[in-house]
């Protein structure tokens, strides 16, 4: 598995490199370096926002310049929104994700400060550079919103596991649903429900359409009428 390096440059708050970490770790990331965080490092304000992702912080590196970090990295991406006058290839996080998992050697992906984003010198020694298509007239993402887009797209081709599936129960026989709609259908026919009688069958229609639309299971009619009887029940109690 070749997991890229995420390398914060020069970020500002603590809160946002803890987010930072948070959403690498949750698509399986963990190696983090830092150049020149503006308030230090470690950061006190980092590990409450990373909500457990520690593992990731405490392995964090921080480094002078960008070139220190990147140097034992063969292939270099710039996340920015804008090419900023520096000629090179540009690709998507998708695109992005699949050379680096096809990659021989060690890749790195570089972001920005918050307030400003990459600064040309810094995109210069990136050999590729990451666009996200966004929306033209509001292309603001905060930091940690860029890292879990980049590490989303990188976990697709991992086998991280997925939320396990649930067994739905079979759906009932026709019989069982038939039953409910019946015993529904008479206690709205003694209630009055049923009015004008000119609307009876279209009404009975609309109500046999929203109640077949779901794929009722056995117990869920089970609980239904369970629920209409006690209703009918106490109905009847009250008016004797």
């Amino acid at each position: 598995m070749n997991s890229p390096v995420i390398v914060l440059v020069r970020p500002q708050l603590g809160e946002n490199i803890g987010k930072a970490a948070r959403a690498m770790l949750n698509f399986g990331l963990t190696e983090m370096r830092l150049v020149s965080p503006r308030d230090g490092w470690p950061n006190p304000s980092a590990g409450p926002a990373a909500s457990g992702a520690d593992i990731v912080l405490e392995k964090a590196q921080v480094f002078e310049t960008v070139a220190d970090a990147v140097a034992d990295c063969a292939q270099v991406y710039a996340t920015t929104v804008r090419k900023r006058g520096v000629t090179k290839p540009v690709v998507t996080p998708e695109v992005a994700a699949r050379e680096i998992h096809g990659a021989a050697t060690r890749s790195a992906i570089l972001f920005g400060p918050e307030r400003s984003g990459l600064e040309t010198d810094d995109v210069a020694l990136a050999r590729t550079i990451i666009t996200v298509p966004i929306n033209p007239e509001f292309g603001s993402l905060n930091l940690a919103q860029a890292v879990i887009l980049v590490a989303y797209e990188w976990s697709k081709h991992v086998g991280l596991e997925s939320p396990p599936a649930v067994d739905l129960d079979p759906p009932a026989p026709q019989e069982e649903l038939d039953g409910m709609i019946g015993q529904l259908d008479a206690m709205l026919d003694d209630s009055g429900y049923y009015f004008p009688p000119d609307r009876v069958p279209s009404t009975k229609r609309t109500l046999r359409t929203l109640l077949t639309k779901p794929r009722w299971s056995s117990q869920e009619l089970r609980t239904l009428r369970g629920v209409l009887s006690a209703l009918d029940g106490r109905k009847r109690h009250r008016a004797e």
